[in-house]
């Protein structure tokens, strides 16, 4: 009950409050910011993934080569693409609780009331 009476106070931005958001040095803030942290993320994620592939086609020998047991090179790697991911979103998560979602809750509030 309480969460239907938040939203009818809420209020409906017009388009043309949309667009001066945009421009707004809020939301030019709040972009850089995101930015600042996805587009290097994402290079390095997406390198590091190129390198396991590269890896894998042009060094089969070495991602071949035993580590212990039955576990080799390849599977290491592999195993590290899926830590990294769930490293990359974990920091992910604490940069936004920290960076972007208080800037996003103020451009919000001041746009819905």
């Amino acid at each position: 009950m309480t969460s239907s009476v938040q939203q009818q106070q809420r209020r409906e931005p017009t388009a043309q409050e949309f667009r001066e958001m945009q421009v707004s040095p809020e939301f030019v803030d709040l972009k850089k910011t995101f930015r600042s942290f996805t587009f290097p993320m994402s290079v390095a994620f997406f390198v590091w993934y190129l390198v396991y592939v590269l890896m894998a086609t042009y060094m089969p020998d070495l991602m071949g080569k035993p580590v212990f047991g039955s576990v080799n090179v390849g599977v290491i790697f592999g195993i590290a693409q899926f830590v990294t991911t769930f490293l990359i979103t974990w920091i992910y998560i604490k940069y936004a609780n920290k960076n972007i979602e208080p800037r996003a809750a103020a451009i919000r509030q001041k746009m819905e009331g």
